[in-house]
């Protein structure tokens, strides 16, 4: 059975090193849920502590209802794959598989039963007198996927176990873990700093800076409607502009910037004489000739300095007069030229403003 994970008020200090702060969130049954965020955020101290490798130095960690305080790793109904997978070389996938139930001693007949099952569910029935050594990445995955499950855990902890594989292999394998996933029905924790591992394969998302989780939600509204200037510069490419807000009228706000008057979204309120980050993604950028008519854009003009095409997009970096470079994403149409003088337009919809931080 899937069991869902609370944690209220979690926090995990090493000396005066604070790795988790003020961890407030409730995964659900059943959830896919990922923890995204750059190296040393504390995402993976926040799995250990749930898998009970380590204990929060304030805060309660509940899986299923029940308090884990003092509980260790091997009595929690959880079950993690770490980075390096840690199977068994000389073993072969069968026994890797049941090693778990060997230790537990299951009975041979049942343990076989179940290994058998498993080796269906991660399509490598036909691989179950292999040795690890002779299957690829992607079947070891697999591997350390079904011993895991052979447990039976409540909730399944991945830690990266994808970081290893080259990209063609990542992505396949996102699509096997997130199918897999939906047939055994527990719930899994994954760890990513990977923002494609963490859009594609979850229904929500946990974005964490320095200790804090920023902003959680599933992958459009952590994507389209980032709470935080962190989260908008981390989640996918964002332009940033400085400036300073002159005007508020019905969820949007005017902006005085060195760029000249800018407009866009204003989701957290901000107001008349407050500091601002104006965030535009490259995707929303129209280029046209300068003095061609804008219509309902804001924009400014930039010279464009690298044209890099890609089939279906190019992708243009131009620079504005204050020096600051700005990537814009074009579909068809004209390509720009290296050196051509363009106006950079947007919709004031698709600009979203934030409060700056007093360190920006």
């Amino acid at each position: 059975m899937a069991a869902a994970v609370e944690l209220e008020g979690v926090n995990v200090t090493f000396g005066d090193f604070v790795a988790v702060r003020d961890a407030n969130l409730t995964i659900e049954a059943g959830e896919f849920f990922s923890f995204l965020g750059p190296s040393g955020c504390g995402k993976t101290t926040l799995l250990r502590t749930i898998s009970g490798f380590i204990e929060p130095t304030r805060g309660q960690v509940r899986i299923g209802g029940r308090d884990m305080v003092g509980i260790g790793p091997n009595k929690r109904p959880t079950a993690l794959i770490f980075q390096n997978l840690a199977l068994f070389p000389m073993m072969s996938v069968a026994d890797n598989i049941g090693y778990g139930l060997r230790v537990r001693g299951v009975p041979k007949h049942e343990r076989d039963e179940k290994v058998k099952n498993l080796l269906i569910q991660v399509a490598l029935s036909e691989h179950g007198h292999k040795k690890v050594s002779e299957l690829s990445g992607g079947q070891k995955q697999r591997v350390a996927i079904a011993r895991a499950l052979a447990v039976e855990p409540s909730v399944l902890l991945l830690d990266e176990p994808l970081s290893a594989l080259d990209l063609k292999l990542r992505q396949h394998m996102r699509a096997e873990l997130r199918a897999i996933q939906k047939r055994v029905g527990i719930t899994f924790i994954y760890i990513t700093h990977d923002q494609g591992e963490a859009l594609t394969m979850s229904d929500r998302i946990a974005v964490m800076n320095a200790g804090v989780i920023e902003q959680v939600g599933n992958g459009r509204s952590v994507y389209a409607e980032p709470r935080t200037p962190f989260v908008a510069a981390f989640v996918g490419e964002n332009n940033q502009i400085r400036g300073r807000v002159t005007a508020v009228a019905d969820g949007m706000a005017t902006l005085d910037t060195p760029l000249g008057t800018l407009s866009g979204r204003n989701p957290v309120g901000l107001k008349a004489g407050e500091e601002a980050l104006l965030f535009v993604r490259p995707e929303v950028l129209s280029l046209v000739p300068t003095g061609t008519p804008n219509g309902s854009t804001v924009g400014f003009d930039g010279e464009a300095l690298d044209v890099a095409y890609e089939g279906s997009v190019t992708h243009v970096t131009l620079r504005v007069r204050t020096g600051q470079k700005i990537t814009a994403t074009v579909g068809g149409g004209v390509v720009p030229v290296s050196g051509e003088t363009l106006h950079i337009g947007f919709k004031p919809q698709d600009g979203l403003l934030l409060a700056r931080p007093a360190s920006h």
